[in-house]
């Protein structure tokens, strides 16, 4: 019997085959920082995000040498909406290659995925996705953003791809449920705008996935456990689980340096997901339980397992405590 609800099961049984992400970069920016890019949220190094293979300077292996000087300072600057549309059609059709030459890809999906990709104006959202959606057949589309990015007009944009696609996705970070906590890393945003978002998407068809991170400055158990109570109130389809990560040149890593702040442990995280788990509804399907960051960017922590690993060992715990995701929702 399955722990917990894994979302990489339910698109086997949705869509009969391999299903794969194509990330993309639509050249957005973000609201959170200033046009020279400082500012942002505390963890944030100035990637945005990206796929993998769309940063041929990142990599996923854990033996690289940290570098402090690997962050990115984005400047930001608005390109013609042509060059913009000619840059995504790109890194799609990279991107289809890249998924269906190393995973076997069946099927695809549209991810607009680095920054916040609903901040512009409805007319310019309209020309971007339009364009992206009609490279390839998709069968879901999933717009990266934050609540706070979130309003009538673009709710029912999204939502009238419906006809395009089977299924609309918003991934919202909230990453936690708690407002002093996202004072603390200056997310910008308000766990009721989180609410408020959700609940607005929904109505307009819309499948929600959050984002979380468990180990935030400050936070111990009873913090996750009210950021599932968030989820779980959202009504959101999915969660993306992240570890707390330290990148150079963030706000975080110059409170570590100055011993402020400590990264949780490997057992710690696997502590706090079953927690988190635990609280959320036994239906939330998981996305993503761990951060990937390149090596060369990541000061902290630099012996965790990777994903596949934590997988199986947060299987194992959990079968070992004989619990389930779900058995103390609402408790």
């Amino acid at each position: 019997m399955d722990r917990f609800c894994s979302y990489g099961a339910w698109l086997k049984r949705q869509y009969g085959g391999r299903v794969y992400r194509i990330g993309v970069d639509g050249l957005f920016s973000c609201p959170n920082r200033k046009t020279d890019g400082s500012g942002g949220c505390a963890y944030c190094d100035g990637t945005g995000s990206k796929a993998a293979y769309l940063r041929p300077e990142g990599t996923l292996s854990h033996s690289d040498q940290f570098d402090p000087q690997a962050s990115t300072v984005v400047l930001f600057k608005r390109l013609p909406l042509q060059e913009r549309i000619a840059s995504i059609n790109g890194q799609i059709r990279k991107g289809d290659e890249f998924v269906r030459r190393r995973y076997k890809a069946e099927q695809v999906s549209l991810y607009f995925q680095a920054w916040t990709n609903t901040y512009g104006t409805v007319g310019e959202l309209k020309a971007l996705y339009d364009a992206a959606l009609g490279q390839l057949p998709f069968c879901e589309f999933i717009v990266s953003t934050r609540p706070d990015q979130i309003d009538e007009e673009k709710a029912t944009l999204l939502g009238s791809y419906l006809g395009n696609v089977r299924r609309v996705w918003v991934e919202l970070g909230l990453q936690s449920g708690n407002d002093q906590t996202l004072r603390r890393i200056n997310r910008g945003h308000t766990v009721k705008q989180y609410l408020d978002a959700a609940d607005l998407l929904h109505r307009h068809g819309i499948m929600v996935s959050t984002h979380v991170i468990l180990g935030l400055p400050g936070e111990g158990f009873d913090d996750f456990v009210r950021t599932a109570e968030v989820v779980g109130k959202a009504c959101g389809e999915a969660v993306k689980i992240h570890n707390l990560d330290i990148c150079g040149g963030t706000a975080l890593y110059d409170w570590f340096l100055e011993g402020e702040i400590a990264v949780p442990s490997e057992s710690r995280h696997l502590e706090a997901t079953e927690l988190f788990l635990r609280h959320l509804p036994p239906d939330v399907l998981i996305q993503r339980f761990l951060c990937e960051t390149p090596s060369h960017r990541l000061a902290a922590p630099r012996n965790f397992c990777v994903k596949n690993e934590f997988v199986v060992a947060l299987t194992e715990k959990m079968e070992r405590d004989g619990v389930f995701q779900g058995d103390l929702y609402g408790a």
